[in-house]
Formats: structure tokens, C-alpha cells, sequence
């Protein structure tokens, strides 16, 4: 069916947002349009001043609106240990847990030589600026269990080495409440190698 210029472009828009696709941005774009024009333009303004006030932290380059985030900001916060992650939206699931209370760096990506992405085309850079600075002494991977996340936490292990900056990886095998039949040979094997003490 066509819809009107308006509502086709509307849709065209919403359908390149992730995770939306072709029937989700019609629903969501009806959605929109049967809500008071009140309503549209806040959230037209919210995304502009989203858009025209974040920045990427001058410390840790997670999002936020001011020169430096509330992580780095704030005087409580462990300073001996980040937590390199590809993405902020990382920093967020990390923060939900509550037992994390060191620093963070986001790089926003990984290394995929595949895709034509390296090191350079990261915040590593910055990174090692940190690190270089002295007072770290722990850097926790974070990166994403896949091939791009390994290449790059294997990356960061081989510059960070010289710098006598200790090297850790966060620990990945069976969710809470799984069933190990139904878990993959990779799943289970990594969570052999990161078993630890009880």
C-alpha cells in the first residue's frame, strides 16, 4: 500500500533506527500520528537536543553533557581500574549491576579488519593516554564475546603489556539458571576456563 509522502517518509525513517523493521515503523509511526502533535514535538526536541548537547566524555569518551561524565566525575569511583567496553550503551548494563565501581573507556567499536576498522579508528588512542598517565592498575575487558571483541581485547592486551598494567577479561559462560544440555561447546568451554574458587 502507499502512503502518503509524509507518512512514507516517516516510516523510511523510523525503519533505519536498529531493531526496527518495515511493520514495526509503520506501527510506530501510526502510533505517532494518532498522538496529540504535543506529544510528536517533544519527542522531535528531545532528540534534537539529545543530538546538539551530548559529547563524548574529554576523560572516558562515554556520552554525556558535560566536559567530563558523572563516572569520571565522581570522587568514589575506583580510579585503579577500567573497564574498556565497545559501546556506552555497555557502561549503562554495567552500571545496572550495581558491583561495578571503577572507571570506564568506551571505544566506540572494535577492531574488524574485515569491515576495514583498526586501532586507530577507535578511542585506544586515548586510552593508552590513560594508562600512560600512571595509577591504573587494573583493565578489564569488556569487550563483545565475538570475533571483533576477541581481536580486540587480544589488541589491548599485547600494547597494554609493556606498561605493567595488569590484564583481565570479564568471565563468559552458562546464564544464571541454564540448563548445560542446552548450552553451545563454546558456552561450556569458556566457562570451564573461567571457572574460579568457591
Amino acid at each position: 500500500m502507499a502512503f502518503p509522502g509524509p507518512i512514507a517518509r516517516l516510516i523510511e525513517e523510523l525503519n533505519r533506527l536498529p531493531g526496527v523493521g518495515p511493520k514495526s515503523a509503520q506501527r510506530l509511526a501510526f502510533h505517532l500520528l494518532g498522538r496529540p502533535a504535543e506529544e510528536a514535538r517533544r519527542l522531535a526536541e528531545a532528540i534534537l537536543a539529545a543530538r546538539e548537547r551530548v559529547r563524548r566524555c574529554e576523560v572516558c569518551c562515554d556520552w554525556t553533557d558535560a566536559p567530563v561524565c558523572r563516572v569520571c566525575s565522581d570522587p568514589r569511583r575506583d580510579a585503579t581500574k577500567i573497564c574498556v567496553v565497545e559501546s556506552p550503551k555497555d557502561v549503562a548494563a554495567l552500571e545496572r549491576t550495581g558491583r561495578y565501581d571503577g572507571l570506564y573507556h568506551v571505544l566506540h567499536g572494535a577492531i574488524s579488519p574485515l569491515s576495514g576498522v583498526g586501532p586507530g579508528d577507535v578511542t585506544i588512542g586515548r586510552l593508552l593516554e590513560r594508562l600512560r598517565a600512571g595509577g591504573v592498575q587494573e583493565l578489564i575487558l569488556a569487550t563483545d564475546p565475538d570475533v571483533d571483541g576477541e581481536a580486540t581485547a587480544l589488541y589491548l592486551k599485547d600494547v597494554v603489556a609493556p606498561l605493567g598494567v595488569r590484564v583481565t577479561r570479564l568471565a563468559r559462560g552458562l546464564p544464571e539458571g541454564g540448563d548445560l544440555d542446552f548450552a553451545d561447546e563454546l558456552t561450556i568451554a569458556r566457562a570451564l576456563e573461567g571457572r574460579r574458587e568457591l
